[in-house]
């Protein structure tokens, strides 16, 4: 006799789900005659009701599987102070394309955000309809190109009016949504009046990550490494900074300074830190097609954007400024 006993999957939330338990029969004996477990595997002769019983029992272990998954998806959500119950909710899912082929290097996601087994990582983002985040929308196409990404836009009950583009920025609705074990991340978008974008990811251990600039740096972490190269990896820092709180939020002398620092940069190679295209270009890119500036700007900027266009990745952003 066998007893199977699940336990709950978060404290907050509970399944109560029956015991059940199955009579094996004695496969030992046939007929009153004695065999030995080998002898039978080894002649095929193992009673059909057995064969049914482990089938019955993989198919309850695998709808397990999903309800845990689906719960720990559902707690994460719950227990999130920023994601209210009183949402009006507008599904939104994307799915796997090629990879992305313009980074070079690779990342595990189980080293970056930790193995947890049975259950996707969710990326939580409350960002304000009023100033979408051109970048993060960028970033989360890329991300559907390494990863499968289950996406879902809601619209928090302190927002209202939200454009239809805005409920549909993340993509199509994916026809596997159904299934949470089948994507290996989670990307849910909240509408709501916050007075800069905030990320979530562990609700339990994590603090939030405040700041456009701040949320594109983590995700663009699942994309590729940062450089190696330390002063590198400053510069880089240094154009995402540059990009958020001056060509995005300064005045015009600043956004002039910074457009010219920017042309020189390009006149010594194609992408703002060196020969390979990064974070910085992203972030520049899409703080130019925000503010509008982009019309007004050298050779050597216009000869980035076009090239940067041409990657394919800065379509959600473009349908947004329209």
């Amino acid at each position: 006799m066998s007893m199977y006993q699940v336990k709950p999957v978060c404290p907050d939330i509970k399944i109560d789900l029956p015991t059940c338990m199955y009579k094996l029969p004695n496969i030992h004996t046939r007929q009153g005659n004695s065999c030995s477990p080998d002898h039978a595997l080894q002649n095929g002769d193992v009673d059909p009701a057995v064969k049914a019983l482990e089938a019955r029992q993989d198919e309850i272990m695998r709808k397990l599987y999903e309800l845990k998954a689906a719960v720990e998806g559902l707690a994460k959500t719950v227990t999130t102070p920023d994601a209210d119950l009183d949402v009006t909710v507008s599904s939104s899912l994307s799915s796997q394309s090629s990879s992305c082929a313009i980074f070079k290097g690779t990342t595990n996601l189980d080293a970056l955000l930790g193995k947890d087994l049975g259950a996707l990582r969710d990326i939580v983002i409350n960002a304000n309809p009023a100033k979408p985040p051109l970048t993060l929308l960028v970033l989360h196409g890329l991300l559907c190109q390494r990863y499968r990404v289950l996406s879902t836009v809601h619209v928090h009950s302190s927002v209202s009016g939200v454009r239809p583009q805005l409920l549909s920025c993340l993509g199509p609705k994916h026809a596997d949504s159904y299934a949470r074990h089948m994507f290996q991340l989670g990307f849910t978008l909240i509408w709501k009046d916050v007075p800069k974008p905030q990320m979530k990811f562990s609700v339990r251990n994590m603090c939030p990550i405040e700041g456009e600039a701040n949320v594109a740096r983590f995700l663009f972490k699942l994309l590729a490494p940062y450089p190696s190269d330390p002063a590198l990896a400053t510069l880089v820092d240094s154009w995402v900074d540059t990009a958020f709180y001056q060509l995005a939020d300064g005045s015009a002398k600043e956004r002039a300074a910074v457009l010219r620092a920017v042309n020189s940069a390009l006149g010594r190679g194609p992408w703002l830190s060196g020969p390979e295209f990064s974070l910085a270009d992203v972030a520049c890119y899409c703080c130019l097609l925000q503010n509008g500036s982009a019309a007004s700007t050298a050779a050597n900027v216009q000869r980035w954007i076009k090239s940067c266009e041409n990657l394919g990745h800065f379509g959600p952003a473009q349908l947004l400024v329209k």
